[in-house]
């Protein structure tokens, strides 16, 4: 049975890997706001003592003393996980798959500190330090960007959390090896132990490279498409205004007998009609072209055509108003485009549940402001605490996975002010850009 003082510096040795975690956690997500992350570290002091606790009565079974560590090792994974869906409110996997990556790294640093033949309180030290290091060549790296993005797709979460459930395996099997590695190949394991860290690291940033590459290109694809069909909308106006020309020399024909006989009520009731067949044929298809045109971002113009092709198909009545170019935006595009589609599809998926579903869209730039607001009627309750949790919908499990992305992407852009707002059957989402000095 362990000693007082063995369980107690276990604890300690327990407590220095876990905050080495919570300095990686901040690293691989690429966190900014560190201090509000940082004010629900206490809670994570309790992993290390259910630790020492799970390890001593595991150590009672003498059938489980083989496996004492590997349990006990995946129950702390268990455990930070669910601090990580507490703290930053992500679903189960994602959290799962942060803490193995944050894992890797602090595994294999914890295995070099080993290698090292100094005092515990020393190695304590020298483990916190080059978590700190590391830490801050991940953030110069950009490698949390690289990471989130991983995270950010949706289709297959789960697959993620098990690739690096089983790369952070591999590192604690070398941890448990580092014991038996006789002293000339110390120098030999310590490049490997780092070349491994390297290639999952590399591996996890040439995953996210290939889905982000995958994304844009389906995106210019769809980027070509859109703008055929921009140019088709075009041709048809081109052709209703011939149309309208022929028409309308026989229609001041009509007039002009009409007004030869004083037919002055008829003559109003006429006009009446021409100024809506106008614009029941060509004025609104030349605003919604206008308005269109003015969204000079390509990407930004694609997402658009698309959206308002899908809302005609459902019968969701759009009112879109660009009134001045919206040329640029200090914003990455992809992410702008992301976080608009987002929001178009939740307003489209309420709307939808009214009686006169509309969505309304507005676009506007100034000094280097980009200003976005969706709008909608809605007839659900809302619930402002969960609203933002990944999986809670007013329409029950399985949905809501948009606006828990939606606030993961502002996350990275510190110049993007969201506001929400709800008040007489109208939900508003706003989102302003502002320019970068």
């Amino acid at each position: 049975m362990p000693s007082m003082i063995d369980l107690f510096v276990g604890y300690l040795d327990s407590l220095t890997g876990h905050l080495a975690l919570a300095a990686y956690l901040l690293a691989v997500t690429g966190e900014r706001a560190v201090w509000r992350r940082l004010k629900k570290l206490p809670l994570l002091f309790l992993s290390p003592l259910v630790y020492i606790l799970l390890s001593v009565g595991l150590y009672a079974v003498p059938e489980l003393r083989t496996f004492q560590y590997y349990i006990s090792s995946l129950s702390i994974l268990v455990m930070c996980a669910l601090w990580v869906r507490w703290t930053w409110g992500w679903g189960s996997w994602q959290s799962f798959a942060a803490t193995c990556m944050a894992g890797i790294f602090q595994v294999a640093d914890a295995t070099l500190t080993m290698m090292i033949p100094i005092p515990f309180a020393a190695a304590s030290g020298m483990h916190l330090a080059i978590s700190i290091a590391v830490c801050l060549l991940l953030y110069k790296l950009r490698f949390g960007t690289w990471f989130r993005l991983l995270l950010d797709n949706g289709s297959s979460p789960w697959r993620t959390a098990l690739l690096l459930f089983t790369l952070e395996a591999v590192m604690e099997v070398l941890l448990r090896l580092v014991n038996g590695v006789q002293p000339r190949f110390l120098t030999f394991y310590y490049l490997l132990v780092v070349a491994m860290v390297v290639l999952m690291a590399v591996l996890i940033v040439y995953l996210a490279q290939r889905l982000d590459a995958a994304r844009k290109m389906q995106a210019q694809q769809d980027v070509i498409v859109q703008q055929r069909l921009y140019e088709q909308d075009l041709e048809t106006i081109r052709r209703e205004v011939r149309a309208f020309r022929h028409d309308y020399k026989n229609l001041l024909a009509g007039l002009s007998q009409q007004a030869g006989e004083g037919e002055l009520e008829g003559l109003r009731h006429t006009l009446s009609e021409l100024d809506a067949g106008f614009d029941l044929r060509l004025g609104r298809k030349i605003q919604a072209s206008t308005q269109i045109g003015n969204l000079q971002i390509p990407e930004v113009r694609s997402l658009l055509l698309s959206k308002l092709a899908v809302m005609r198909e459902k019968g969701v009545e759009c009112r879109l108003e660009a009134l001045y170019p919206v040329a640029d935006v200090d914003m990455d595009v992809w992410d702008l485009v992301r976080c608009l589609g987002i929001l178009i599809d939740n307003a489209v998926e309420a709307a939808l549940d009214t009686e006169r579903p509309w969505v309304e869209i507005v676009l506007l730039a100034q000094d280097r402001r980009v200003f976005l607001r969706v709008s909608n009627p809605y007839t659900n309750d809302i619930e402002p605490r969960n609203m933002w949790n990944d999986g809670w919908s007013t329409k029950g499990a399985g949905r809501g996975l948009g606006l828990p992305s939606y606030q993961r992407i502002l996350e990275g852009h510190p110049n993007a002010s969201p506001c929400t707002s709800w008040e007489d059957g109208v939900f508003v989402q706003e989102l302003t850009v502002e320019g970068r000095l």
